[in-house]
Order: structure tokens, then C-alpha cells, then sequence
């Protein structure tokens, strides 16, 4: 063999350069290196060390990783330029079963600032680094079109918070918030309509007045949405249509509020309030504390009833869906309708209806003159895979027959003698029932349900 020398070669003429003839390889000696001739679209395969532990791709590698013992992270190069290479390829087929996380390492995968994966069964890839915008490309793969995570992974914070799998759906999640706390997404779905989730916010129902055949609480106002992508059978107050009441999350953190039902009244005063509910831009309103004596409801998510007394007149019912929102988050509390004396109080309203008239005969004759008024029905929401009723309001305060609480938590009304009004449910926002003349029954605590595809 000769050996020939030297420290460059050149054309002679022309543009063209001719290395080897027709049907001879051209090869580099062991341990060269070659720069300027560019990459091929491959990578050279590491086939003598297959990665069971966490590693770090090298430009133009290319790894076979083993997940046999459990899930393997390989990141990507550090500070990479355009047009580096790598690639993963499942070596014993157990993606399925552990997966192969794919480390961003600084860098974004196909323009998102998250982690990708392999996750499929015998499923390999191939990445190149385009530039900072949209960072990893895949350029091919063998099972799938793309290997970045598809859907929502979350967690929450707080006691009693919890996330289950929804009992429905395999492949749902379902984030239930009975108290203040956190819903962190820690990486988001490449597929924009997956990150819009289904949620119930619930404020806390308002408290009964005592005073005198008290007004009865109104219930917390309900707020709902349901995603396409985590469906389930909506009710009437389903706001997906306007745009407003979607939530498309990000990768951040969402701090939730849920609201406590509102005090119930001694015998001298309104019931209180409930507190708000919250998740990002969605506040359900509390529900109205129920009038005392000769006075209103007043107003909230739903309205609390107006108060009993012994003169002729009306105590009109809160308002309710204060502030407004599309669709409404409630309804107004019942009037004391005072064509009897005395007369009783007014029932709350509910998420489904309006508190039923205190005393007198409406709206139907027969109406004894002294029962306090109905409270408002609350509705089923299905969110959690069956369905339960909330958002009821409370029953009036009155002699007789006990004034029930509106289905979906409302409290019962006190009856006779100095009997107090009962509690709305706690996490359902129902309203509390009026006190015949004892204390008005306290609100039922809201509630936050978010409802999302993992996988």
C-alpha cells in the first residue's frame, strides 16, 4: 500500500473535488474526526452500552434504552447548535410499562418548555435541534407521530384535596378541593383542546335569619363548564359555549378558594353571607343571608328569603346570579308574601329555582298561611362520575309544617316555638333554613372539582 502526504488537496480546475472512483469507499482512518461534510440524518447507534440509569445524549449518538428495572431519563445535549442529532429507541420493549423520559435540558421540544417521552412498546426516535424557537424536532419515529406528552399531568396541595381517577372514565382525572389549596399542571398537552378542562366552582351557601319566621339562606352560586376533552352529562347552567367560561390551563400553579356557608342570624339580624369559591378567572358568589323581621333577603350567588313579621306588606327575596354572569349562577330567594298575620319566611333560592313565598296563600290557595317558604331546588352535576345535587336553598322559618331545604343541601326551616333553622350541607353551598325565632341556620361550605384527560 502507498502512503501519500500532505497538508491539503485542491481542485485543479472546475468546482468540482473527486475523492475515490467509481465503486470505491472512501473511509476515515480510526480516531479521525471529519469536519465541514455535514450529517447524513442519522446517528451512530451506541449498541455496546445500552442506558438502564439516567445519561446524557451526545450530538449524533444514537441509544438503545433498557426500563426492564424501571423508567430511564435520558436528557438531551446541553447547548445545543443547529442541526445536532440524537435518537432513543426501546431496547427490550417495556415503554408501556416504564417509560422513557426525554430530559429537554434548557431546550424546548417541538416550541414547548417541557419534557417529552416514549411510552409506547418498542417505540424509537429521532431528534434534531432546529434552533431556540421550537428547540427538538422529532424527524422520525416508529410507532407514533410525536413523543411529546399529550395530555395534562397536574398535582394537588392541600388537606383533605385529593386527585382520583375518575370512576367513569379510565382516562380522566378528577382534582376535588373541600378547602383552600393549589392545582399545579406540571406539563400540558401538545393538543390546545386537551388543556381546556371541566370544572364546578361552588361558593358557600348564606346563612337563616332567627328573627321572627326568619328568611331562609340562599345557596352559593354554581359555576360549570364541560370540556370536550373530560365530558360527562352537563346541566342546564353548562357554560362551554361562551368562551369566557372555558379554562385552558398552562404549565403554573392555580390557587383555589373555596367558600364557607355564611353565619347563621341570632334573633336580630340578616343571616350572613356565604364566601366566594374560585378557580382562575371563575368566582362563584356566596349565597344572600335571609332577611329578618319586616326585612329582605339579601343578595348573592342565590338570594336569601325575606323575613317574616306581623304587619301587612312584603319582604321581598334577595337577588340572585349577583354579580351577573351567562348563564346565571342562581336564583332570587321567596318574598314574604304578608297576607296573613303573621306572616313566615321566605325560602332561599337555589341553583335550579327560586325560593318558594313565606306565608299568605301563594301562589296557590290551599297554601297554609303560616309555613315558611320552600327553598330553591339546587341541581345534579355529574362531574365526579354520578351525580350529586348541590346548590339548594334553605327553607323559611315558620308555625307548622317544617319548610324543607331545596335538594342539593338546603337546610330545613325551624317550625315552632324559639326552634333554629337547620344547616345547609357542607361542600354542597346550600343555604341555611330560617330560625322560627331561634338562630337561622349556617350555609353549607362550596366546593372545587376539576375534571381533565391524562392520558
Amino acid at each position: 500500500m502507498s502512503k501519500i502526504e500532505v497538508d491539503a488537496i485542491d481542485k485543479q480546475s472546475g468546482s468540482t473535488l473527486t475523492l475515490g472512483g467509481s465503486g470505491t469507499a472512501v473511509t476515515l482512518g480510526a480516531g479521525a474526526t471529519q469536519t465541514g461534510f455535514g450529517r447524513t440524518g442519522t446517528v451512530n447507534w451506541q449498541t455496546g452500552s445500552i442506558k438502564t440509569g439516567t445519561f446524557t445524549a451526545a450530538n449524533g449518538e444514537g441509544y438503545f434504552v433498557n426500563t426492564t428495572s424501571g423508567a430511564v431519563t435520558g436528557n438531551l445535549p446541553a447547548s445545543p447548535t443547529a442541526g445536532d442529532i440524537v435518537a432513543f429507541s426501546d431496547y427490550a420493549g417495556n415503554a408501556g410499562t416504564n417509560k422513557i423520559t426525554i430530559g429537554r435540558n434548557g431546550s424546548n421540544i417541538e416550541g414547548v418548555a417541557r419534557d417529552a417521552e416514549i411510552s409506547n412498546n418498542r417505540d424509537a426516535v429521532t431528534l434534531i435541534f432546529v434552533d431556540s424557537t421550537q428547540g427538538w424536532v422529532p424527524i422520525n419515529d416508529n410507532e407514533s407521530a410525536a413523543v411529546a406528552p399529550t395530555f395534562i399531568c397536574a398535582s394537588v396541595s392541600g388537606a383533605c384535596n385529593t386527585l382520583s381517577t375518575a370512576p367513569d372514565c379510565a382516562n380522566t382525572k378528577i382534582a376535588t378541593f373541600t378547602g383552600p389549596g393549589n392545582f399545579t399542571v406540571n406539563s400540558i398537552s401538545c393538543t390546545p383542546t386537551n388543556n381546556i378542562v371541566s370544572y364546578l366552582v361552588v361558593a358557600g351557601g348564606g346563612g337563616g335569619s332567627g328573627y321572627n319566621s326568619g328568611g331562609a339562606g340562599g345557596a352559593g352560586g354554581l359555576r360549570e363548564v364541560v370540556s370536550p376533552s373530560a365530558p360527562y352529562t352537563a346541566s342546564p347552567l353548562d357554560g362551554y359555549p361562551s368562551a369566557p367560561n372555558r379554562i385552558t390551563v398552562t404549565a403554573a400553579t392555580f390557587p383555589i378558594a373555596v367558600g364557607g356557608g355564611g353565619a347563621g342570624g341570632p334573633t336580630t339580624s340578616h343571616g350572613s353571607e356565604g364566601t366566594n369559591s374560585s378557580f382562575s378567572t371563575i368566582i362563584g358568589a356566596g349565597g344572600g343571608g335571609g332577611g329578618p323581621q319586616d326585612g329582605p333577603g339579601r343578595n348573592g350567588g342565590s338570594g336569601g328569603g325575606g323575613g317574616g313579621g306581623g304587619g301587612p306588606g312584603n319582604s321581598a327575596g334577595g337577588s340572585g346570579n349577583t354579580p351577573p354572569v351567562s348563564p346565571p349562577q342562581g336564583n332570587n330567594g321567596g318574598a314574604n308574601v304578608r297576607q296573613s298575620t303573621p306572616a313566615e319566611g321566605g325560602g332561599g333560592g337555589g341553583a335550579g329555582a327560586v325560593g318558594g313565598p313565606g306565608g299568605g296563600p301563594n301562589p296557590a290557595p290551599s297554601r297554609p298561611s303560616q309555613v315558611g317558604g320552600t327553598g330553591g331546588a339546587g341541581l345534579t352535576i355529574n362531574i365526579t362520575g354520578s351525580g350529586v345535587a348541590r346548590s339548594g336553598g334553605g327553607g323559611g322559618g315558620g308555625f307548622g309544617t317544617i319548610a324543607p331545604g331545596g335538594t342539593g343541601g338546603g337546610g330545613a326551616g325551624g317550625n315552632s316555638g324559639s326552634q333554629p333553622g337547620s344547616a345547609g350541607t357542607v361542600n354542597t353551598g346550600g343555604g341555611g333554613g330560617g330560625g322560627r325565632c331561634g338562630t337561622g341556620g349556617a350555609g353549607g361550605s362550596g366546593i372545587v372539582i376539576i375534571r381533565y384527560k391524562f392520558q
